[in-house]
């Protein structure tokens, strides 16, 4: 494979990814099964991501805080396991009320949920 053609892939990859619902979200029981351990924070100022839980599956957004629960693990994009303490946590969360409140606080976190 030449440099440019591996170049080409690495692009079209990385656009692919970025394009991708990570959103609908499914609560594991136990830690070892999660693709994210999450704490949930008391202030706002406090979260890489401020959540807004979202109704409907059509709902969901590309990685931008709204997360549709699962009922199913097979039908989530990640797996999430809320842990006790944030020093535990991969990600500090928020839940808002209102959907226009959702989104990044901590954007070098984003690829967790890629």
């Amino acid at each position: 494979m030449t440099t440019n053609s591996f170049l080409t892939l690495f692009v079209f990859l990385l656009l692919s990814s970025l394009t991708t619902k990570a959103q609908k979200i499914f609560s594991v029981d136990y830690e070892n099964q999660a693709d994210v351990k999450v704490f949930v924070v008391n202030y706002e100022s406090q979260a890489d991501l401020k959540v807004f839980k979202v109704k409907y599956e059509n709902q969901v957004g590309n990685n931008n805080g709204k997360w549709f629960f699962t009922n199913y693990a097979s039908q989530a994009k990640k797996k999430i396991y809320f842990v006790r303490y944030e020093s535990q946590a991969d990600l500090k969360v928020y839940f808002v009320d209102y959907e226009n409140q959702a989104g990044w606080r901590n954007p070098s976190k984003q690829h967790l949920l890629y």
